[in-house]
């Protein structure tokens, strides 16, 4: 699934970001708003990971959606 399809239903899509990315709250999830550039600074924050590391694990999940 590409990123603007994830963008455009990111309502449908929180459930599965918060499956995957357990630790992000809600307000987290509410201030990406489906930007990807934003899941992948808050992934790095919150998890305490290199930008390159949360960067995979985005892009392993985007392949997986």
């Amino acid at each position: 699934m590409n990123w603007d399809r994830i963008e455009g239903q990111w309502k449908q899509m929180r459930g599965r970001v918060k499956e995957r990315w357990g630790d992000l709250t809600d307000d987290d999830i509410d201030r990406i708003a489906g930007r990807r550039d934003q899941l992948v600074g808050q992934i790095q924050e919150q998890y305490g990971i290199t930008r390159d590391e949360a960067e995979h694990q985005v892009r392993e999940w985007e392949t997986r959606m």
